[in-house]
């Protein structure tokens, strides 16, 4: 089946994503544009190159009319965190890229379904939601898929237990006040917090997990990766892509991804990442997950550190 993924922003996430899906099979039709058109075809003209390997795609390095037909628009514009800089300090400044970009992809690729990746993520989906004109329905940030996977990473470690047996979940802000809902964790059908006694029956020592160390491993891993190398891009390439194969797929599947609040957990008019249905007609709805009550209270504190942020900037 012929599809067609136009990449927006060719910066180390876009051309990495842009990379990512070259290897794969999901679009048989890549489009990159960047302000910086020289350096959206050099990265093309990279990507192009190693494509000998694989069925005949096409990339190329357009502009905004090249993205009519697209099955799919990612969205990774904007000026990169820098070591030391907070998501959420970047607002403004990425803001007003997002509120340039969004009139003109609109009006190009009105029935593509899209997905934000650009930081801070669920203010960018936040406003890309309130001024592009594109249903809701067809807006997905990229939300907490990747910290979710980072909480994967830590708890497969520590467990010692493949990637693909957890089943944990990180719920709010794509950054500081993002939490895990233990409550759901598990691995297979065990829950978190009786996994060692399950191994121990087994004869295997494991250790508890210290909860407190977990949610930090994932809140500090951008920060830290950022400080050892200057950028992140190649986890959050693989989030994305993965999440563009769930948007082809057959049949619908689960993600933590960033959408727009309607009274769920008593939380309105912020985006923030809970865990939702997507699939080939987008996204179709938050999952409600019964959380505790200290749960719902991380949840709604997100919320509102979302909303302080999106008072004080212009969309």
């Amino acid at each position: 089946m012929k599809r067609k993924i136009t990449i927006i922003g060719a910066g180390s996430v876009g051309s990495t994503i842009a990379y990512t899906l070259s290897n794969d099979d999901i679009a048989s039709e890549i489009v990159m544009i960047d302000i910086n058109k020289q350096k959206a075809e050099g990265e093309v003209l990279d990507i192009i190159q190693g494509t000998c390997f694989r069925d005949p795609i096409s990339i190329i390095a357009g502009d905004y009319e090249d993205a009519a037909g697209s099955d799919i628009v990612i969205i990774t514009s904007g000026i990169a965190r820098k070591p030391g800089q907070t998501r959420l300090e970047l607002a403004q400044t990425n803001v007003n890229i997002m509120k340039q970009i969004a009139p003109q992809i609109a009006k190009a690729a009105p029935n593509a379904i899209y997905v934000i990746v650009s930081n801070p993520v669920d203010v960018m989906t936040y406003v890309f939601t309130k001024v592009s004109g594109i249903p809701e329905n067809q807006i997905i940030g990229s939300g907490t898929v990747l910290d979710t996977a980072r909480l994967r990473c830590g708890l497969s470690e520590h467990f010692n237990i493949a990637q693909k047996h957890v089943h944990a979940y990180i719920y709010g802000e794509h950054g500081d006040s993002s939490f895990i809902p233990w409550s759901c964790a598990s691995i297979s059908a065990v829950k978190v917090d009786e996994y060692p006694e399950a191994m121990k029956r087994l004869g295997r020592e494991v250790e508890p997990v210290d909860k407190d160390a977990m949610i930090e491993y994932v809140r500090k891993s951008g920060g830290k990766i950022i400080a050892n190398k200057g950028a992140t891009f190649y986890a959050v390439s693989a989030s994305v892509v993965q999440l563009c194969k769930k948007l082809v797929a057959a049949s619908d599947s689960m993600a933590t991804v960033s959408t727009l609040m309607h009274g769920e957990y008593g939380i309105e008019d912020v985006c923030l990442s809970t865990l939702c249905l997507v699939g080939p007609d987008g996204y179709q709805g938050k999952v409600h997950v019964e959380l505790t009550d200290e749960e719902v209270e991380k949840l709604r504190k997100s919320a509102d550190a979302l909303k302080a942020v999106i008072s004080q900037i212009e969309i």
